[in-house]
């Protein structure tokens, strides 16, 4: 159901237009968490790490389309706060036909460089073959990937956060019934994790559209609506190329920093791969308040209520810093007992290394709120050159890591490269949303 949030309590709209959100997102997140685990407890430590150094490949494209989908929506949104249902419907045919285009690039782009991306990955031999397997079915199904994410950020860009939400946790449970179908029953091995997450998005991409064809009528699309101009699509791709750009930048970086664990051997790259997956379902609460402001941004500004962002922004920033810090809190005490969870017994190294990039990222995490705060409510505004700007220093953090820290502090070295690159993007953003605010404030007369 579509919700109008330029009107009534910011602090209540955007707490509870949040809440479907984290647990969209950990839905989301959650793919990869139970590919990890079913791999790491049914086919070995060798088998988790040739899925676990796919991380950053599969970041590296699903970060782009998920940046990309949240860039292309934000016109829609901007549109629905206008109330411009025929700009609204024009937006949803724009962000069809971008994101079939972008399926098409992406599945060849990626089919066809995966393995020479692991060798140059300096991917250990061991577990080549099985990291190709898994990361090679995962591109070719990227289309899948793009369309549930354009379909459900549309439906967040109109203010419906529920409904995307029941639709991932019912694509995540389809996966967690046909996986351990593919790898035990089937005898699929590694690749039938990777066929089983592809077939649980295209059942959720079905669910979407038959959802949106039944309850979402300022979607659907008449004919004329086609006939999008260059200048529409311009407008979409303003922002969701610099958005996709933006977390594919992030990924190189992910990438370098591969490179490196790489050669701190197998027991390194497991133990990363598991707690980094646990650290990436952790930060999805704060990444969703940041996806809530882009959406609540979006439309209080295509309905010119400027005065209603500033709120918007302190309220928010209240709340998920609080959050942050519990977060951060509890995986540092439950640290261990999570990670046992991957490995089972036998394999304390791991459980270790994993406690051990669990402590240093979750007593930063309320760095990474505010990073995620500042950048998608500029990105709300139409803005994406700080956004981008703010990426490349993640990467240029990350590779310092990767190629500084990691050689004089090993595993240690890895583990601070997140805190490094939240620090070096949060300060670009914080200034630019500093500056913006002044300007707005000057512009508009808002005190």
């Amino acid at each position: 159901m579509t919700k109008n949030l330029t009107e009534g309590n910011p602090t209540k709209l955007i707490f509870f237009f949040t809440l479907p959100l984290i647990a969209g997102n950990i839905f989301q997140q959650l793919y990869a968490f139970v590919d990890t685990l079913i791999v790491g407890r049914f086919l070995g430590v060798e088998a988790l790490a040739a899925v676990g150094c796919t991380g950053s490949l599969m970041f590296l494209m699903l970060g782009f389309v998920i940046g990309f989908s949240t860039g292309i929506t934000i016109y829609t949104g901007q549109r629905y706060g206008a109330k411009d249902a025929k700009g609204v419907r024009q937006s949803a045919a724009a962000c069809t036909i971008l994101s079939l285009a972008a399926s098409v690039v992406l599945t060849a782009l990626g089919v066809s460089l995966c393995r020479q991306l692991l060798i140059w990955m300096q991917t250990p031999a061991e577990i080549m073959e099985g990291a190709v397997s898994f990361i090679s079915i995962v591109y070719g199904g990227i289309v899948m990937f793009v369309f549930l994410q354009m379909q459900t950020n549309i439906l967040r860009a109109l203010g419906d956060s529920r409904m995307p939400t029941v639709i991932l946790a019912l694509a995540l449970i389809i996966n967690i019934i046909l996986e351990p179908v593919a790898i035990l029953v089937l005898q699929w091995g590694i690749p039938g994790a990777a066929i089983a997450t592809v077939v649980a998005q295209f059942i959720g991409n079905a669910v979407c559209y038959l959802y949106i064809r039944r309850r979402v009528p300022i979607l659907h699309t008449q004919r004329e609506d086609w006939h999008v101009s260059w200048h529409i699509l311009r407008e979409h791709l303003k922002i969701g190329l610099p958005m996709g750009f933006q977390s594919s930048i992030i990924a190189i970086g992910a990438i370098v920093l591969q490179v490196a664990l790489n050669n701190l051997g197998p027991t390194a790259v497991a133990a990363y791969a598991a707690s980094q997956k646990v650290d990436s379902v952790a930060m999805m609460p704060m990444m969703s308040f940041g996806l809530a402001m882009a959406a609540y941004t979006a439309q209080n500004y295509g309905a010119q209520k400027y005065a209603r962002i500033a709120e918007g922004v302190r309220k928010c920033c209240y709340m998920s810093v609080s959050f942050s810090i519990l977060a951060g809190v509890l995986l540092i005490v439950f640290g261990p007992d999570i990670m046992y969870l991957f490995v089972g017994d036998g394999q304390q190294q791991v459980i270790d290394y994993g406690q051990q990039y669990l402590m240093v990222n979750g007593s930063c995490y309320w760095i990474l709120s505010l990073l995620f705060i500042f950048r998608y409510t500029l990105q709300g505004l139409g803005q994406s050159v700080v956004p981008t700007i703010a990426g490349i220093m993640e990467l240029i953090m990350r590779t310092a890591a990767a190629i500084f820290l990691c050689a004089s502090l090993g595993y240690l070295g890895a583990c601070l490269a997140n805190p490094m690159a939240w620090i070096g993007s949060c300060v670009p953003l914080a200034i630019a949303f500093y500056w913006t605010s002044r300007s707005f404030r000057k512009k508009y007369n808002l005190g």
